[in-house]
């Protein structure tokens, strides 16, 4: 099987402590563990990592986060560098090394702003030890602060790059169907994003800032630029080398055929 062009988009659910306001280290290094093998597998990976906010709030004494934006603003730009040692030391057990990159959507709205960025995305990717991490520009830009934890960026860059998958990890383990006898399956395949639109529920951890109705309009703009995508659980990054190789469990969404690349 060749290398697949893959976005892993890491949420602050996912990478914040279930029992205190803290960055999860343990739970990133397994995520890095699955990166170094797909790494090791021939796959190219692009990291869409939130966490800023959740790596500032320790540092900054916060026990919960806070909602005023300039004071999330504030521990964004700490735990920006927090988040970004936290890859680089834990990526360095593999010989990998990581590349900051911090975006708004302005910039990606900018044609020549996006190129550029591309540009500098497509070289870093040259170098075969290098593992590009992005993340909105927290300290300077509010979107996605305020609704969407980077699923729209993701799915932005990944048309932008061209990627053969979108993976969206998050706290739940897919797209949740409630049947009516109260059991409630995950929904393994949807070709329409539309017609699940009524399934979801827009539940959100304390930590993290995009509920599952973020995450299928991140989807939808995924696929209808030819991406494929994926939701999954992140609570076991175990797991994400199958989803990447067509396996494993989790929801997916086939790309639009109509798309081009």
């Amino acid at each position: 099987m060749g290398g697949k062009r893959v976005i892993l988009k890491f949420g602050s659910g996912i990478l914040t402590r279930t029992d205190r306001a803290e960055m999860d280290q343990v739970q990133l290094a397994r995520l890095v563990e699955a990166i170094a093998e797909l790494k090791h597998r021939g796959h190219s990976v692009v990291i869409v990592s939130s966490g800023a906010v959740s790596s500032g709030l320790k540092p900054l004494g916060f026990k919960e986060r806070p909602e005023e934006i300039s004071t999330l603003q504030a521990c964004a730009a700490v735990g920006q560098t927090h988040l970004m040692h936290g890859y680089e030391s834990f990526l360095r057990g593999y010989g990998l090394h990581v590349a900051q990159l911090l975006l708004t959507h302005e910039d990606l709205e900018s044609t020549e702003r996006a190129e550029r960025f591309k540009a500098t995305l497509l070289r870093l990717l040259e170098f075969e030890n290098t593992v590009p991490v992005i993340n909105e520009n927290d300290s300077v830009a509010v979107e996605e602060l305020r609704f969407g934890d980077n699923d729209k960026l993701s799915a932005s860059v990944a048309v932008l790059w061209g990627a053969d998958l979108l993976v969206l990890l998050t706290s739940v383990p897919g797209l949740m169907e409630h049947r009516a006898d109260g059991a409630v399956d995950i929904v393994p395949l949807v070709t329409d994003v539309e017609s699940v639109l009524h399934l979801v529920q827009n539940e959100k951890g304390k930590h993290s800032v995009g509920g599952m109705a973020s995450k299928l309009r991140a989807v939808r703009d995924a696929v209808n630029g030819g991406v494929e995508c994926v939701i999954a659980s992140g609570r076991h990054p175990e797991l994400i080398t199958d989803i990447v190789e067509g396996r494993g469990s989790g929801t997916r969404f086939p790309s639009s055929r109509a798309a081009t690349k």
